[in-house]
């Protein structure tokens, strides 16, 4: 099983990046996925989801309206489109992969998302 984050860097305030996450060794399509996100000395916390189908999408609140998760499932790719980044933004960003009614799941690696001036 792989999960291989991209699309990371260092953006300006109001900037935009799009992250993917291409998975290999599993099902994809049988996976609900989602990003999370780690900034320094903080907690790990989910950002969006979305469903195996991608019927069913949820935010968190910080990034509603900003952020648009997204998946192929012919290409076993999620992605995370990012509008309007501000530093509080700034953090590693994972995704996670997690078949329903299963214990755990599978993470990426992570890549970085650092936004400032």
């Amino acid at each position: 099983v792989l999960l291989v984050e991209s699309g990371g860097g260092l953006v300006q305030p109001g900037g935009s990046l799009r992250l993917s996450c291409a998975a290999s060794g599993f099902t994809f399509s049988n996976y609900d996925m989602s990003w999370y996100r780690q900034a320094p000395e903080k907690e790990r916390e989910l950002v969006a989801s979305i469903s195996r189908g991608g019927g069913l999408r949820n935010y968190a609140d910080s990034v509603k309206g900003r952020f648009t998760i997204s998946r192929d499932n012919a290409k076993k790719t999620v992605y995370l489109q990012m509008n309007s980044l501000n530093p509080e933004d700034t953090a590693v960003y994972y995704c996670y992969a997690l078949r329903s009614g299963a214990a755990g799941g599978y993470w990426g690696q992570g890549t970085q998302v650092t936004v400032s001036s």
